[in-house]
């Protein structure tokens, strides 16, 4: 009896031991998220919709069958309602169905330079876009909220940080301010996320490793007020400008939950002098769940604290030779889409041309299918 008892235990253990590593590995592939191109489709350069010129599409977003996306044209502000058509073998068409001009909070019409438009989210029939402003003039950035008309309804609180200063070694970097927003996880507030490190945070990404802390700042939808940030690190410049060009940035472009404290995070790093548009662009599964709140930290440097966590998902250069003319190009926006009939979810992130004004350009659609 003891033998039987003594061999059943030691089977037990066994098979405990077996079941846990099973069930690891399950967990482990369960939240390990890929994702599968699917197709690319570039509206053309030249689309206008009521008078106005279909470009700078700078954030995109998907609710109720319908698609949003911003344009960052300072002199029109507005954003774009759209129809995307696809299934899980490609795009059948791309076509806007309406323009919304946003307006200032006197109801106006925005003058031309007093906002740049990045990004934008729908939110139970409101719409939150954020304004990286003009550092180098003094035009302040901002998070607001519209209505489906583009009536201003409300701006969040922004400490000082945020803010143009006339000291060069405090405050945003022009052009680094608020680039990417997403509604969180639990619907209560929206995650915002700086382009570039604030001066008295770090440096910007160079050629050769930095350290390049990037805030991540939650406002409470209710409140309006800021309640934490947490800090995600840059990687440094991909590439060196080329043809006698000297431009390189590298700083994040979008985020997006998909779980509480989860983050799909777009990554572009940009050197001037390419034909091939000069951008390396990469998708990182970021993980906050540890990270610090800083929000209580004047400046970053020499401070202890611990950074999200970030995974190399996607890198855009996988693809080059399948896009057009292998052009990676200016890629700003990203969101879900639907799912597909298979049950997995669809992902689209777009390019924001920049009219072309600096040489021919894509209003660049791009379709990936998330795999568990």
């Amino acid at each position: 009896m003891k033998r039987i008892t003594g061999t059943f235990i030691i089977f037990t253990v066994i098979f405990t031991v077996i079941s846990c590593r099973y069930n690891n590995e399950v967990k482990k592939t369960k939240n390990d998220l890929k994702l599968r191109f699917v197709d690319e489709y570039v509206l053309p350069d030249a689309t206008t919709f009521a008078d106005t010129r279909v470009g700078g599409l700078s954030g995109i977003d998907y609710a109720n069958g319908n698609w949003y996306a911003i344009s960052d044209d300072s002199e029109y502000s507005r954003f774009y309602t759209a129809k995307l058509s696809y299934d899980i073998n490609g795009f059948d068409s791309v076509d806007i169905t309406s323009v919304t001009h946003l307006k200032d909070k006197n109801g106006n019409l925005f003058s031309k330079g007093t906002v740049d438009p990045e990004s934008i989210r729908f939110d139970d029939g409101y719409f939150i876009y954020t304004s990286e402003g003009n550092i180098k003039n003094g035009t302040k950035p901002f998070v607001r909220i519209s209505d489906s008309s583009g009536v201003y309804v409300k701006e969040f609180d922004l400490t000082n940080r945020y803010l143009p200063n006339i000291n060069t070694n405090l405050g945003p970097r022009h052009n680094g301010v608020f680039e990417g927003i997403t509604l969180s996880h639990n619907k209560k507030g929206y995650w915002v996320a700086m382009e570039l490190p604030l001066k008295e945070d770090g440096e910007e990404p160079i050629l050769e490793e930095t350290d390049s802390p990037v805030r991540i700042a939650f406002f409470n939808k209710g409140t309006g007020l800021l309640e934490k940030e947490i800090v995600y690190e840059l990687d440094k410049v991909a590439r060196a400008a080329a043809d006698g060009a000297t431009f390189e940035l590298n700083g994040i472009v979008e985020i997006l939950e998909y779980d509480t404290n989860k983050f799909f995070v777009l990554e572009r790093s940009y050197s001037m002098g390419y034909t091939d548009g000069g951008n390396t662009v990469k998708i990182y599964d970021v993980d906050a769940s540890n990270a610090t709140d800083v929000s209580n930290i004047s400046s970053l440097k020499e401070t202890n604290y611990t950074k999200a966590t970030k995974k190399l998902m996607f890198n855009f250069e996988n693809i080059r030779k399948e896009l057009t003319n292998g052009i990676v190009d200016n890629i700003e926006g990203i969101t879900f889409g639907p799912n597909f009939k298979n049950g997995n979810q669809s992902l689209v992130v777009v390019a924001d041309n920049n009219f072309s004004l600096y040489g021919p350009q894509l209003n660049q659609f791009i379709l990936f299918e998330i795999l568990k």
